[in-house]
């Protein structure tokens, strides 16, 4: 497709679904809901098993049905229909969360993992319309472009939210805000709809074969394509065990910050706006180091920062340490997504970018529930224990949250030692890549 050609009008509505979609993240996700559901909807330290347990599900459920969804998008040639049925559920059931009154966990948690699943399986669709946009050559830059806007949006929504949670306050305003955030949702994506046409055509499913046959036969032969570059296997591996450390730190951090540092809502939307615009920063640092250092050094030391953030966590005690950490965690975390990204893009033989980068991301969802899960049952357990050897309940759910944040730097830290084992120019070699970027 580098022949193709779309106007500003058709990539301007691709950007504005971006901006719509990361508001969700900002304030269901990351600075509003998750610290409500855990501290009010259901209370202490059982509110971090179940927030755990509501992310994992969800994950599961999208890792298990996106291979099948990224064949629907393929051979259907209606990628918009599915991504407007998957967009409209995450509005849909982000609106119903209004509904999750402090208490009602069935609404609190049903709604959230039915909202999460429409947000995971719409970017499914959303990123099947990039090839029909821009070329090959021009992905990365329109990719980026949208990921900022998109991180420009996440920002706006929280601004949006911030004065009313302020002047407010009280469980009523947090509920609205999830109104508000799907209605930002809804509307930001209402021009990809009218303004993207629908370029690509429906495709004839083989004689004998269905959807699901289909999907998990191509996954198969991207898994065997894969399997020829040890390396890349390598790299996966470890990307599998760190990218665990960076969701579990964004699922909770909300919740460790309410729980450890007494954060109040209002703060905690001011914190997540400061790890945003940070994390702009680290993505344009390290896509200037990947050019300089190679990819892997540059991945090495944003893991490294990440860590450090994380012990950092572990050992703070004020808002302010909190503040300064959340800084350098969104630093350090755009480096981590951004050169992974690129580093698939690195070790992919020229023409098997797509297979390469659809192993990438169901390999990301499949690992992705298990990370959140743990650390909710850690939290959880540990918290149970305290209680038992005649802590407070409060304290015994700090010394609970507390010791839980180890288990990030865990993640992140096995994940390190197996990246380390990958060695770059090799896998450039077998990319048919120039090498001239050491390990």
């Amino acid at each position: 497709m580098a022949t193709l050609t779309s106007t500003r009008r058709e990539r301007w509505s691709w950007y504005l679904y971006d901006f719509g979609n990361s508001a969700y993240a900002s304030v269901v996700l990351l600075a509003v809901y998750s610290a409500y559901f855990q501290g009010q909807v259901v209370g202490g330290a059982e509110g971090s098993r179940l927030w755990g347990l509501a992310v994992g599900i969800a994950m599961l459920v999208v890792a298990v049905t996106s291979p099948f969804l990224g064949t629907l998008a393929d051979f259907a040639g209606n990628k918009k229909r599915f991504l407007f049925l998957t967009t409209a559920m995450a509005c849909l059931f982000t609106a119903g969360l209004f509904f999750a009154e402090p208490g009602n966990v069935w609404i609190g948690m049903g709604f959230f993992i039915l909202a999460e699943i429409g947000y995971r399986s719409a970017q499914v669709f959303y990123n099947g319309l990039l090839p029909e946009i821009a070329a090959p050559e021009e992905m990365g830059r329109v990719s980026g472009y949208g990921w900022a806007i998109g991180t420009a949006g996440g920002i706006v929504c929280l601004l949006i939210i911030l004065p009313l949670v302020v002047i407010i306050g009280g469980t009523f305003i947090v509920r609205l805000a999830m109104v508000i955030t799907a209605v930002f949702f809804a509307v930001s994506a209402i021009p990809i709809f009218l303004w993207l046409p629908e370029r690509a055509e429906h495709q004839k499913l083989p004689v004998g074969e269905n959807y699901v046959r289909l999907a998990f036969s191509r996954l198969g032969k991207t898994i065997r394509t894969a399997s020829h570059f040890k390396e890349f296997l390598k790299f996966m591996l470890a990307f599998l065990v760190y990218n665990d450390g960076v969701i579990m730190a964004l699922d909770f951090a909300a919740i460790i910050g309410a729980v450890l540092f007494g954060m109040d809502q209002q703060t905690l939307i001011i914190f997540i706006i400061i790890v945003q615009v940070t994390n702009v920063v680290g993505a344009y640092v390290f896509g200037v180091l990947v050019d300089r250092i190679g990819g892997k050094r540059s991945l090495v030391l944003s893991l490294l920062a990440m860590i450090g953030a994380v012990l950092w966590l572990f050992f703070g005690q004020t808002q302010m340490d909190f503040f300064l950490i959340g800084a350098v965690a969104g630093f350090a975390m755009a480096g981590v997504q951004s050169v992974s990204r690129t580093m698939v893009a690195m070790f992919a033989p020229p023409g098997k970018g797509a297979e390469f980068y659809g192993f990438f991301a169901v390999a990301g969802r499949t690992s992705s529930f298990i990370g959140p899960a743990v650390y909710g049952w850690i939290a959880a357990e540990l918290a149970l224990w305290f209680q038992a050897q005649g802590q407070a309940v409060a304290l015994a759910e700090q010394a609970g949250q507390r010791l839980a944040i180890l288990s990030i730097a865990a993640f992140l830290l096995v994940g390190l030692i197996l990246l380390w084992f990958v060695d770059e120019a090799k896998a450039r070699a077998a990319a048919g890549l120039p090498t001239t970027k050491t390990t």
